[in-house]
């Protein structure tokens, strides 16, 4: 028996659901795609026709939305129509950390994924094929199987099948669609052969089939928490090192070159800076932690969690380290933040280290004015606001001038006491940073936490000046 993949709905219209199914528009001109999603202005968004303002930025995916929409693409709130006309259904929803109840701080919460399988049971039609898009905890497709085999759902037509497939995503935000459209390989796993095959011959109309992995359910399940657990551990040992080379005169960017090279390492992941951010690499780790410590291995539960506790080290290190050199105090002191997204070419700010350093530092007493090419004020706001409750009533930041966001421009950096590169944005390599000593306070600093400025170039301004991982720095400016 085969399965013909007419319809795809995908549940979930985030930074997953909305780029992985324009892409497969894009490729499959065949198949009918819908997005759904609950969240009216998100959905709103993805229909506007100003294409700079989709509720996600990344490059090129513009280009494709503009392409796709409203020929085999669509964007809607129709969940339950476009579940009962699905043949193949995506499940792409938030799969956050637990804040209570057992396993709280690193389990991950399935509500989203249990009220997604509860619709799928309710107003799916005939057989339907689900998919696992989520980055989800091993053995979840037993409570999404459980759901959908549950005798209710036989009780209402005999006719209602399911297959349950894991295919995890392993995209790089600022580059999925390139990790999309050249993916270093396509993960499927699950029981049912034919279902294998439908979701194969999907990505077979541009993925190489020699780069398709077929496995159980199971084991592709953990190979998605796996391989985010050891690229966050390669940041987290790269950032140690970089830590060691400032105190011994080393350079991280000359030992990243020279073991880079071996090649049972190899250089990707191997650059030093304020540590991982975005929505799956601490939520990962810590739930591999978890399900260590409830299969007993708690000598594994904390090797892992051990990668989380020196990223956050590392984040506190550097507030702490821009304490120190601005005299020990931060108190109505203005510090410009170069980049608030997690990293360059997204607008994603979930678990960027921006958001933990601008907290130390407005603790400390800090004004700051922030600049992202592509965060919007609001996102900014509402990641920074709820840590200000306490000193700034109602949160009014423009009227007690405790935050400022402007375009990068002279008015950014005047008066300034230090500027702060947290996001590596091309244009911030380009800054003239002759001219923006004129303009600052003295002595300025300019703190690189990403190496992407010219160390000559700074210096010869006269503004004091420090790298992450730069060693020979450490008797320049004290």
């Amino acid at each position: 028996m085969s399965y013909l993949i007419k319809k795809v709905c995908c549940i979930g219209a985030g930074y997953v659901g909305g780029p992985t199914m324009a892409v497969f528009a894009d490729k499959c001109k065949y198949i009918s795609f819908n997005v759904v999603d609950i969240d009216k202005e998100k959905i709103a968004a993805w229909n506007n026709d100003d294409l700079s303002k989709l509720p996600i930025f990344e490059p090129g995916l513009d280009k494709i939305i503009k392409k796709c929409r409203n020929v085999n693409l669509s964007f809607s709130n129709a969940v339950e129509e476009a579940i009962s006309e699905a043949d193949m259904i995506f499940i792409s929803v938030n799969t956050p950390t637990k804040t209570k109840g057992q396993g709280a701080g690193k389990a991950s919460d399935l509500r989203y994924v249990e009220s997604c399988a509860r619709q799928i049971s309710k107003y799916a039609r005939g057989h339907t094929i689900v998919v696992e898009k989520s980055t989800l905890p091993v053995r979840t497709g037993e409570l999404i199987k459980s759901i959908l085999e549950s005798p209710d759902v036989k009780n209402r037509e005999n006719s209602i099948t399911f297959d349950i497939l894991s295919n995890p995503e392993f995209l790089s935000e600022g580059s999925a669609i390139k990790d999309l459209e050249l993916p270093d390989r396509v993960l499927i796993g699950g029981e049912n052969s034919e279902a294998l095959t439908a979701l194969g011959d999907i990505y077979r109309n541009w993925v190489s089939p020699d780069k398709i992995i077929y496995t159980n359910l199971w084991s592709s399940e953990l190979a998605k928490l796996t391989a985010n657990a050891f690229l966050a551990q390669r940041i987290s040992s790269i950032n140690s090192i970089g830590a060691l080379c400032e105190v011994t005169g080393a350079d991280i960017m000359e030992v990243s070159r020279a073991i880079g090279t071996d090649s049972r390492i190899g250089a990707k992941f191997l650059n030093s800076g304020p540590g991982f951010g975005g929505s799956c690499f601490k939520k990962d780790i810590l739930n591999l932690v978890y399900l260590a410590n409830y299969f007993g291995l708690p000598e594994v539960g904390n090797f892992w969690e051990a990668v989380v506790e020196i990223n956050t080290w590392n984040q506190n290190r550097l507030s702490k380290l821009i304490l120190d050199k601005l005299f020990g105090t931060l108190n109505g002191k203005l510090i410009g933040i170069l980049g608030f997204a997690f990293k360059a070419n997204t607008n994603d700010t979930r678990e960027s280290p921006a958001i933990m350093i601008c907290k130390n530092l407005l603790e400390e007493g800090a004004i700051l004015r922030i600049h992202d090419p592509k965060v919007t004020e609001k996102q900014m706001i509402k990641d920074l606001g709820s840590n200000l409750k306490e000193n700034i009533p109602n949160n009014d930041f423009d009227k007690n001038n405790q935050w400022e966001k402007l375009s990068l421009e002279d008015d950014f950096y005047k008066d300034c006491d230090a500027i702060v590169i947290l996001t590596e944005w091309d244009e911030y390599s380009q800054i003239n940073w002759k001219e923006v000593a004129n303009l600052m306070k003295s002595p300025g600093w300019v703190f690189d936490s990403r190496s992407i400025v010219n160390k000559q170039n700074v210096l010869k301004s006269g503004l004091k000046f420090w790298k992450v991982g730069d060693g020979s720095l450490s008797t320049k400016n004290d």
